[in-house]
């Protein structure tokens, strides 16, 4: 069976796999098509069905999942595969969990290392708080199995509790840093509580999806009743920290256009937003890097979340040399092109006039001084246009080669 991480331009596919995504499409000419994504637990990739595609569409449904047949083809800077044959397998015969990404981490062990953070706090009534939450069966369970998010960052099963370690870790490092500047508990209990709306915010049965609560209320709003909650059943929990926590909750998104209500505005609550935002953009490069497909560049493909492509390393293995040639020799033909015309236009010999050859030098020469160049730019002022094989690639910034 093939995976799909393993899924090459050209490659047979032959698997069985889930279907998290299917709609009817019509092509330019008007011939209908199923445009289905199937994924596993190496991921996901886009496939068509260009043959007969309303009778076939009618033989599965999203979140089934399926055995197909293909073959593997180059789409817009990717790999898509074409559909020869799809069919829907009875429930019973397969397990789900080997259709989802997972972390590599095992969910008892990341549990072990939260209840050492939680150890570690010193505030009495912050200690109650976490240990009411974490120590309640169902929530701790849906914690240790939801994602982080359906496809940003750290979106597998178990990424919630991985990302949040990961903070913790964070925290508790700038904590030290700044000493008094942070209440440390506060900032943990901020970091571990922060997107606990998301238990309940994402469905993480089959393909991941946004619950009715999701999508209606958000994990903001979600974590901020479940930890209201949790904070009435504690006796005598200080109202004033109920409302600097809860105040983590609503603002670690940083802005307004992020979806948070309120913006950071103490200490603690601003490190927390910084510390979100850095750990999931950097897990977010990591798998970028790490299971992103591999042209022989060394580059990934161009990233619309980032705004620019992301260097993985010097390329490596045989031929990689020969391959990022290959690559690039479209990109720079035409730069190439232009730069000879540049250069055969700036060193070619002068035509001197008629008038002055007889003299055999211009005037400012017979005073001792060096020729005019007689390749001068009309408009120095003027800016080179880009080749046609050049690349904005990001703003402000000209790469000529991708």
């Amino acid at each position: 069976m093939k995976k799909i991480r393993d899924i090459r331009e050209k490659d047979q596919v032959v698997g069985t796999y889930l279907v998290s995504k299917k709609d009817v499409g019509v092509s330019k000419t008007g011939k209908a098509y199923l445009n289905i994504r199937i994924m596993d637990s190496t991921g996901e990739m886009e496939a068509r069905v260009w043959d007969d595609a309303e009778a076939v569409s009618r033989g599965f449904n999203k979140n089934d999942v399926v055995s197909l047949k293909g073959y593997a083809v180059a789409y817009q800077g990717g790999v898509q595969v074409n559909v020869s044959s799809v069919s829907a397998l009875k429930e019973g015969a397969y397990t789900m969990r080997d259709f989802l990404p997972a972390s590599k981490r095992p969910p008892e062990e990341m549990l072990v290392e939260l209840d050492a953070f939680i150890a570690g706090i010193g505030d009495v009534h912050i200690k109650a708080l976490l240990e009411a939450i974490f120590n309640d069966a169902e929530i701790r369970g849906r914690f240790s199995t939801a994602p982080a998010a359906k496809s940003m960052h750290h979106p597998y099963l178990g990424g919630l509790l991985e990302h949040v370690l990961s903070l913790c870790g964070l925290a508790e490092k700038v904590a030290g840093h700044y000493g008094s500047l942070i209440d440390k508990d506060m900032l943990v209990a901020g970091v571990m509580l922060h997107d606990i709306g998301k238990i309940d915010e994402l469905s993480y049965e089959r393909a991941f999806e946004y619950t009715d609560a999701g999508r209606l209320l958000g994990h903001i709003t979600i974590g901020i009743e479940l930890v209201d909650g949790k904070i009435a059943s504690i006796e005598g929990f200080p109202v004033h920290k109920a409302v600097l926590l809860k105040h983590m909750l609503l603002s670690h998104h940083g802005q307004l256009e992020f979806g948070s209500p309120k913006r950071p505005k103490t200490m603690e609550a601003i490190v927390l937003s910084y510390l979100d935002d850095l750990d999931a953009k950097v897990t977010a490069v990591k798998t970028l890097i790490e299971d992103g497909p591999d042209d022989g560049t060394g580059w990934t493909p161009y990233q619309r979340m980032f705004e620019r492509y992301i260097y993985k390393g010097a390329p490596r293995g045989p031929g990689h040399a020969e391959a990022t040639a290959q690559a690039r020799a479209p990109l720079a033909a035409p730069v190439l092109k232009d730069m000879a015309e540049e250069l055969n236009a700036r060193f070619a010999e002068p035509k001197v006039p008629a008038s002055r050859a007889s003299h055999g030098q211009s005037a400012h020469a017979s005073k001792g001084g060096a020729s005019e160049p007689a390749h001068k730019d009309a408009n120095p002022g003027k800016q080179t246009k880009p080749a046609s094989g050049a690349d904005a690639d990001d703003k402000g910034e000209l790469k000529l080669f991708k």
